[in-house]
């Protein structure tokens, strides 16, 4: 299934309501770069659901764990009494060195991190993860499909805005894994995101699979079109 016929699909599943997915790959070729981002990157999300591709790299990526969790910088030694001590987010910085080893990090493969609206691009060729941003109706039908042939398909780790929607989608999909991932549950993103809005990024390697079962999947049954009417009003 190509990208056009996703999103036709797509959107004879949800309806015209939802927002399209935004996939993310690295490239040395950017086709759109921003100016610096202060702070958490998500602010820059609004650019890509108008369509507009965004190209990230360690310049002009404003947050250190937002370099550290797309691969563009190790962690500062900063880090871990930061994440612990004043945000809050794990007990102890010993825990939270512990929790970025276990997601076994590795270098940027390319210059830049693209993220690009999934109506935007012609093939899958070099995507890492499909991300979308999705209201509790939206995953509803999100999380069915993606259960569908298999129990274990759905983790939720608690992290970073970006190491949910990138760092555990880069290692997954680099492992030819089969897990999707819900995010921004991280209190630090939120005020980026809509308020009713959490994210489930898909993995290259498990998308493909999904496609091919989307239309046997309860997205095409009774009980989800009564969902699919509410979500469209």
């Amino acid at each position: 299934m190509t990208p056009k016929e996703f999103i036709s699909t797509f959107r004879e599943a949800f309806g015209e309501a939802p927002k399209l997915p935004v996939v993310f790959r690295y490239t040395d070729a950017p086709l759109r770069v921003v100016e610096k981002v202060p702070g958490c990157f998500f602010k820059i999300f609004d650019d890509v659901g108008r369509g507009l591709p965004v190209s990230l790299n360690a310049d002009n990526i404003g947050c250190g764990g937002g370099k550290l969790y797309t691969g563009f910088a190790p962690m500062g030694p900063h880090i871990p009494q930061f994440v612990s001590v004043k945000e809050r987010y794990k007990q102890t910085p010993e825990m939270v060195e512990q929790f970025v080893a276990s997601l076994d990090l590795q270098p940027a493969p390319k210059a830049w991190l693209e993220f690009v609206r999934v109506d935007r691009i012609e093939s899958w060729d070099g995507i890492e993860g499909v991300l979308f941003f999705a209201t509790p109706d939206v995953l509803s039908g999100l999380v069915s499909w993606a259960t569908f042939d298999r129990d274990d398909a759905i983790a939720t780790p608690f992290g970073s805005g970006c190491s949910s929607v990138v760092a555990q989608v880069v290692r997954e999909n680099r492992n030819g894994g089969y897990r999707s991932f819900l995010g921004l549950f991280d209190p630090s993103v939120r005020p980026w995101v809509d308020a009713n809005e959490l994210s489930l990024t898909i993995p290259m390697s498990r998308w493909r699979t999904m496609l091919a079962t989307m239309r046997d999947s309860a997205l095409f049954a009774h009980a989800w079109s009564r969902v699919r009417e509410r979500i469209n009003g």
